[in-house]
């Protein structure tokens, strides 16, 4: 039995510790605030209550397998799942409307179709064709296994199969997400609709590659999922599942530093000024931090995708709204509001900068959810779109100015909303950094190929022998279905050693 210390109580490291415990490890998490999650958290005031990370799940087979390896239990026996139907309701700039059914290509090709003329639904339903291509290509090296000591492979090989586009007398494949929406979608609502599932993540459509596809297509074969009560009840499940593998947390323990005993990771070192001796650590914290703890860098010379990857550094700004009067009958869950300007969203985001933000793309989740309420005549809505994290941090002019954005993008998925307005929280990226220690409250994006490793992660393993990272910020990247992966990756590597090669 080894003594394992995990940095953080984030998914992906309570997703570590409890498969650990199971493996018959004595695990100890130490958390630097009071509570568990990550970002996954809930503000609650007046009898409503809100998600304040993620809203919805995909590829709920992730935490599926952990409930069932880590106690033979299914996770719809501790949560109650409930498949999001119609997945989303997309506005676009021309105020064209369009509602996508969940997991059901026919349904997608006949609505879009109806929606934005004969023939988009044909174009998007072919993309999602080659989307499982890259998907199949991708999933296993880039979700289900260590990431390669040859990562360069992924780095140089796009799996995305573009359709050959002639222009100015050459023959072109499309290379970027953006370029796919152009010369393969060739309708600008369409290439909205899928440039949302990178700009949900602070990626730029421009230069993200053509490989990130595979966002997309993940919402489309797996499904949407929303847990009853809010995500919050996720982290309760994963942490009490903890609890029951006797893991043990420290709650307010903030670790400053990471022992060394005769060249390997020894234990961690908290602000108190006590130590805990383990023969591995397991740390759920973004790079930065982590070379800050150890003093040393952590991976090859060279290496210049593992300790200084390109993430995405905006954050994401949300605002909580308490409503007077229930949802109306046919309400969606999910609305995205698409900027009125896409190529200033897109600048604004790449060099923040000018005299005043832009509109971002907007997402309103209205779940039908009593929990979440006081009663049956209120209602509680989480209005976000993610920013450049330095123009919503300080600056009450920028804040206001967001917050107005969002509800008039708001208006659009609640009907009269402003005169069912009782008041509104604010959250910042600053309370996203202040929650999870990431720089700027950045949001983690899953890990993608191509790009020239670019959109990589840092490995699970690192140079210094017994070190180990988890969660968003390390391989295979951000997302709550990434997080629960990389702890099984974690737990495999400490377990089996470093010829585990991921599940079968």
């Amino acid at each position: 039995m080894a003594r394992i210390a995990v940095i953080g109580a984030g998914m992906g490291a309570m997703a570590a510790a409890a498969r650990l415990a199971v493996a018959g490890h004595r695990v100890a998490v130490y958390e630097r605030t009071g509570t568990y999650g990550g970002a996954v958290r809930r503000f609650e005031r007046e009898g409503f209550a809100f998600d304040t990370g993620p809203g919805l799940l995909p590829l709920p087979a992730v935490y599926r397998d952990l409930f069932v390896k880590t106690g033979k239990e299914a996770l719809e026996d501790v949560v109650e799942l409930v498949q999001v139907d119609p997945s989303a309701r997309h506005v676009f700039a021309d105020g064209t409307e369009v509602a996508l059914p969940n997991a059901s290509r026919a349904g997608v090709v006949e609505a879009l179709d109806e929606a934005l003329g004969a023939g988009a639904g044909q174009r998007w339903g072919d993309f999602l064709v080659r989307a499982r291509e890259a998907w199949d290509r991708t999933r296993r090296p880039l979700l289900e296994e260590p990431l390669w000591p040859n990562w360069q492979v992924l780095a140089e090989r796009e799996p995305y199969p573009s359709v050959p586009h002639k222009r100015l007398l050459r023959t072109r494949r499309a290379g970027t997400l953006a370029e796919i929406g152009a010369w393969e979608l060739r309708d600008e609502r369409l290439a909205a609709l899928l440039e949302s599932h990178a700009l949900g993540y602070g990626l730029d459509p421009r230069t993200v590659p053509a490989s990130a596809a595979v966002l997309p297509y993940m919402d489309h074969a797996f499904g949407t999922w929303y847990v009853r009560g809010g995500m919050r009840e996720l982290a309760r499940a994963v942490y009490e599942r903890c609890l029951k593998r006797r893991v043990e947390f420290g709650f307010g323990a903030e670790v400053t530093g990471i022992l060394e005993k005769d060249g390997r990771a020894a234990g961690v070192e908290l602000a108190d000024g006590s130590t805990a001796e383990a023969d591995f650590v397991v740390a759920d914290v973004d790079p930065a931090r982590l070379r800050a703890l150890t003093q040393r860098p952590l991976d090859a010379d060279g290496d210049v995708r593992a300790d200084d990857p390109v993430l995405p550094r905006p954050g994401r700004f949300t605002a909580l709204l308490a409503l007077r009067g229930g949802r109306e009958p046919g309400a969606v869950h999910r609305t995205v509001v698409h900027a009125p300007d896409n190529q200033a969203e897109l600048d604004f985001l790449a060099s923040p900068g000018g005299d005043r933000p832009v509109f971002p793309t907007v997402t309103v989740l209205r779940p039908d959810d009593p929990a979440l309420a006081p009663d049956g005549e209120h209602e509680s809505v989480v209005v976000s779109a993610v920013v450049p994290a330095q123009t919503a941090r300080d600056d009450e002019g920028t804040v206001r100015c967001y917050t107005d954005f969002l509800l008039e993008a708001a208006e659009r998925a609640v009907p009269g909303l402003r005169e069912r307005l009782l008041w509104h929280e604010v959250r910042t990226p600053a309370h996203t950094e202040a929650e999870t220690g990431a720089p700027t409250g950045a949001v983690p994006a899953p890990a993608l190929a191509a790009g020239r490793g670019r959109f990589l992660y840092p490995a699970n393993t690192t140079r210094l022998p017994g070190l180990y990272r988890v969660g968003g910020w390390s391989h295979p990247g951000g997302g709550l279905p990434h997080a629960g992966m990389s702890g099984a990756l974690v737990a495999g590597l400490i377990v089996e050693g470093p010829g585990f090669r991921g599940s079968q």
